[in-house]
């Protein structure tokens, strides 16, 4: 197999070969056929979150076949396509997990973080975190849902049923759940970088109601805001625009510092709140809803070899949609 490996946190990753893996127990082999490129990629390969699985494949948005299944795993499964999110394992027996709250898990394993993922030829997944997918799905069209969309869900189900709902940060996750909140009867107002006019076209044409730069104000107060760019200065100007008893949703895995405000922001009952990884339940919902809202995903495409080019674009904010890493 080929992988892309980051060895070393804050250098390039690099292109290695290693022997095909072996299905262990309990797990799958998946041969990976597109792997989408996530912001939290970035975070683990900059040194954002720390103490990432060194030498790690990165990757955790993968759609592939099963080629191979372990001991105690359905044989079934063999030949079926299957989507592989950001959570990996959990323990089962914590807390949370037995409160149905696996994203919380106390010890759990996170594709391309704690466990390889998928910027390579192969993946080892546990069988159990794997999504089973229709044999035709697209798998390039696919690949962001698998983060980037059930992030999006997780954040707007957290945002509540307001009809208005802002959106800090046009990249992945914000072009599906545009086309969610469309589908919902729901209106988007996003914000992008100031002087980003490309993003905000990118916004209006994908459904938008209304684009502006952050630090705008809108033409109308907002039921909840959701922030997916990684910025903690973000917090205040959400909260400057959400009308009283709205909820501002934090939808990344790192931010920086949260700058200090005036109390008359959060007062009225205001409230801000995180999300946290997803749940193996988000996907069983959310898939059923991107099929129905029709949802396309505007993507990327780079040759595995190109992942480092990938990351780089995403950094600098060249993507428009998702970037996806085809082996």
């Amino acid at each position: 197999m080929r992988a892309m490996v980051l060895e070393e946190v804050g250098q390039p990753l690099r292109l290695v070969e290693r022997p095909d893996p072996p299905a262990s127990p309990g797990h799958v082999v998946v041969k990976v056929e597109a792997c989408g490129v996530c912001r939290t990629d970035l975070h683990v390969c900059d040194g954002d979150l720390s103490q990432p699985k060194l030498p790690l494949v990165p990757g955790h948005e993968i759609v592939g076949t099963v080629i191979a299944a372990g001991e105690g795993v359905p044989r079934r499964l063999i030949g079926r396509k299957v989507g592989v999110p950001w959570l990996g394992h959990t323990c089962g027996h914590c807390p949370y997990c037995r409160q149905g709250r696996e994203n919380l898990c106390d010890a759990p394993g996170f594709t391309g973080y704690s466990i390889d993922g998928g910027f390579a030829t192969h993946a080892v997944v546990e069988a159990g975190y794997a999504f089973e997918l229709p044999n035709d799905t697209d798998s390039v069209a696919t690949a962001p849902l698998l983060c980037a969309g059930l992030i999006g869900w997780r954040s707007l189900k957290m945002a509540g049923e307001g009809r208005t709902i802002g959106i800090y940060g046009f990249g992945a996750a914000a072009h599906i759940l545009v086309q969610v909140c469309k589908h919902r009867g729901q209106s988007v107002y996003a914000f992008v970088r100031p002087g980003d006019e490309a993003g905000r076209k990118f916004a209006l044409d994908l459904g938008a109601v209304w684009a502006g730069f952050s630090g705008e104000r809108p033409p109308v107060p907002l039921d909840a805001a959701i922030i997916f760019a990684p910025a903690g200065e973000l917090v205040p100007m959400a909260l400057d625009v959400v009308r009283k008893g709205g909820t501002v949703v934090c939808g990344g895995i790192h931010m920086s510092d949260i700058p200090s405000m005036p109390y008359r922001l959060l007062w009225g009952e205001r409230r801000v709140v995180s999300v946290a990884n997803l749940t193996r339940g988000d996907g069983a919902e959310f898939f059923s809803i991107a099929k129905a809202a029709e949802v396309r995903c505007v993507t990327i495409v780079y040759a595995l070899e190109h992942a480092n080019e990938a990351l780089d674009d995403l950094r600098a904010g060249r993507i428009n949609g998702a970037a996806i890493i085809v082996p």
